[in-house]
């Protein structure tokens, strides 16, 4: 059977018993279960009595309804729709009192009160409903408050871990000895950070949570326990068939959802209350998280800072470097390629620029251990084994950011280098190579310095304003966008130059009639110059439409 599904009840009360307890009681001794015999393991919360027929409009969900059969007295035939009503409406179990109104149950409802697993139960004659209720009550009310202490207690000592510099590991540690289960702490993307409990419960757990993940709760709750259904553990003949109970709650810390606090437990089933520390749990789990977020904020800045003097020549001489790198675990004595990973523009910088800087560390972390990454305020740089595929880095490193849109990046590699004292040089090559790269393929454009070609040599060119010069000294009127006619008529040139001034193919390409782009060459060249007859002028022409192609870099 399913374990019973306790959901939280209006007002105060979210433990309850179950109506096989209920018949324990000392007042309900002489009780007898006439039907739903399936259904003792419902939830009683609430008790009510029924006194007027159209009860349906005030019942609630896990009441146990008691009644002596008064209000039905003149219509017995609604008794046989009488438990499928309640049962519709999350009802526990009906107390009924015969004899004196109701002599007997019909035939019907008793057949489907052990169809749907609704109990109902027989009441002594000489016992009184306010007997009942205070009993039941008090029985429910002193579990709820057994309950909250043990949920208090738990939450001071799981405090107290934290307090002690206590991580996932001691918290975890913590839930398990208290639940006596097997407890995971797990990421949003479903790792596991921290796991305790019994070594083959813990096996039980990692092989749920990755076999079927952790459990959702439903929508507006907190937590939920699920039953997995049994696996077995090999194929021979001594087999053995897993299953049990997985509870789940959510860590949230600072709005974000930060994974699950996932328990299991492989007999029994994980009660409210258990459900209820776990909660505990991941409140304080959330602390720790917020402390290690702190801590790695801390951390990743002095990282950042230094590598911008490493790249920059500004960190001191290479035995610092080398030391310094060391104590955070990077190796930059060994052959290296730089990497830079640019914001594409237009994206949102703020979210974004986060999200880059952790799909590039989860991406170093697996091609190399011994890297060096770090954030800056737009990019992100990578200093990688040069032994290492830089090009299967950055498509790695994209694929995880892709679920980030519309924000892009575009990334740049350097020549291999070896030594502190040359990482400043391979630097400044990935990020021109980045950025000649997006202007030459566009957003999200890979590229490598070797492989710019003419634009490499441009690049090279730190005098800007001599760039720009050249332009407009070469192109003369063609050199501004204000005007649409020079833009196109510069698209013209363009294609012309590329087909080595063949018009017929320059006419095809951009869908021009022969003698139209024989008027547009005459024009040209009176802008120009004789370019059709003089190489040097054409190769002139050629560098300045790349400096243009260029612009911003």
């Amino acid at each position: 059977m399913e374990p019973p599904v306790r959901l939280a009840s209006t007002g105060t009360i979210i433990h309850g018993v179950s109506v096989g307890e209920v018949l324990g009681v000392s007042t309900l001794a002489g009780a007898r279960l006439l039907a739903g015999e399936s259904g003792l393991g419902r939830i009683v919360q609430r008790l009510n009595v029924m006194e007027v027929p159209d009860i349906l409009a005030w019942v609630k969900p896990h009441e146990l309804l008691l009644t002596t059969g008064y209000p039905l007295r003149n219509t017995p035939q609604s008794l046989g729709r009488l438990v499928a009503d309640l049962d519709e409406r999350g009802l526990a179990a009906l107390g009924i009192k015969l004899g004196r109104y109701v002599d007997e149950l019909p035939e019907e409802m008793i057949e489907q009160a052990d169809r749907l697993g609704f109990p109902l139960i027989l009441l002594p004659n000489d016992v009184g409903f306010d007997d009942i209720l205070n009993q039941v009550l008090t029985d429910i009310l002193n579990r709820q408050a057994a309950a909250l202490v043990r949920a208090e207690e738990a939450h001071r000592a799981l405090v107290q871990v934290v307090l002690a510099g206590g991580g996932l590991d001691e918290v975890t540690a913590e839930v398990a000895l208290l639940l006596d289960v097997s407890v995971a702490a797990v990421d949003g993307g479903g790792r596991i950070l921290a796991v305790a409990g019994p070594p083959d419960q813990v096996a039980s757990l990692r092989e749920s949570i990755v076999r079927e993940g952790p459990p959702l709760p439903p929508a507006g709750a907190t937590g939920s326990a699920v039953r997995l259904p049994p696996t077995s553990t090999s194929a021979g003949p001594g087999a053995r068939a897993r299953g049990g109970t997985m509870a789940s709650v959510p860590v949230i810390a600072g709005g974000h959802h930060h994974g699950r606090i996932v328990a299991y437990s492989p007999a029994g089933v994980i009660q409210d209350s258990d459900l209820s520390i776990l909660e505990r749990a991941a409140t304080v789990a959330a602390l720790a998280v917020t402390r290690q977020e702190a801590v790695n904020a801390v951390e990743s800045k002095y990282r950042a800072d230094f590598l911008r003097d490493v790249l920059t020549g500004r960190a001191g001489s290479a035995e610092r470097v080398t030391a310094r790198a060391r104590a955070f675990g990077w190796d930059l004595e060994r052959p290296v390629t730089v990497l830079v990973a640019e914001l594409d523009p237009e994206g949102d910088e703020r979210t974004a620029q986060d999200r880059l800087v952790t799909c590039w560390t989860a991406t170093m972390r697996r091609h190399d251990q011994r890297g060096a990454v770090a954030g800056f305020s737009h990019e992100v740089v990578a200093v990688l084994d040069a032994a290492v595929d830089a090009d299967r880095v950055a498509k790695d490193a994209a694929a995880a950011f892709a679920d980030v849109p519309p924000a892009t990046f575009s990334t740049g590699t350097s020549r291999p280098c070896q030594g502190a004292e040359t990482l400043p040089e391979a630097y400044s090559q990935a990020l021109k190579a980045a950025r000649v790269g997006r202007q030459l393929h566009g957003r999200g454009a890979v590229a490598h310095f070797d492989q710019l070609g003419v634009y490499r040599l441009l690049s090279l060119v730190n005098d800007t304003e001599e760039l720009h010069a050249f332009v407009r000294e070469t192109l003369g009127p063609l050199a501004a966008d204000a005007d649409a006619e020079n833009a196109d008529l510069r698209r013209t040139l363009q294609v012309l130059l590329e087909t080595n001034l063949n018009v017929a193919e320059t006419a095809r390409r951009l869908h021009f009639h022969y003698n139209t782009l024989r008027y547009r060459i005459g024009k040209l060249e009176r802008l120009l110059g004789n370019f059709t007859d003089d190489p040097h002028l054409r190769l002139n022409l050629t560098l300045a439409l790349h400096v243009l192609r260029m612009r911003g870099i």
